[in-house]
């Protein structure tokens, strides 16, 4: 499969998509993860103002953590990283949507997204294996 050339912005348009964010109390905007060929939905984190503008610069996706309170670029530890496809703002600015190409799993858990779990016949049900054992690559949130 070939690979994705990531997208990246320039300055102007850096600071254009962050005057547009609504960021929350805490300077955060939570972010979905979004396959951008299937449309599958990958995962949702949360980004800050260095975060967003990280990504648009490097075309590498990076997130804040909260339990860390530090940021971190998706795969560093893992090596599965999210390459920039696109990122889009929604009509009240306070969600964003990042098309990724996804290399690897998304989910820490080692499996493809985070959305593994459902309701089926009234249990909560795990819906979808583990692909990689994540504890044999480092510890990375996803």
């Amino acid at each position: 499969m070939p690979s994705i050339t990531s997208t990246t912005y320039l300055p102007d348009a850096i600071g254009k998509a962050i005057a547009a964010i609504q960021f929350d109390a805490q300077g955060l905007v939570p972010a979905i993860a979004q396959q951008h060929d299937s449309g599958e939905v990958l995962m949702m984190a949360w980004m800050d103002r260095d975060a967003v503008a990280e990504t648009m610069r490097t075309g590498r996706v990076c997130y804040w953590s909260r339990s860390r309170k530090a940021a971190w670029r998706k795969g560093d530890t893992s090596g599965h990283i999210q390459t920039l496809v696109d990122l889009r703002i929604d009509c009240d600015g306070d969600t964003l949507l990042v098309l990724v190409d996804q290399t690897g799993v998304a989910c820490h858990t080692g499996r493809h997204n985070c959305f593994f779990r459902a309701i089926r016949d009234g249990a909560l049900e795990t819906i979808a294996p583990v692909m990689i054992d994540m504890d044999n690559i480092g510890k990375d949130q996803g």
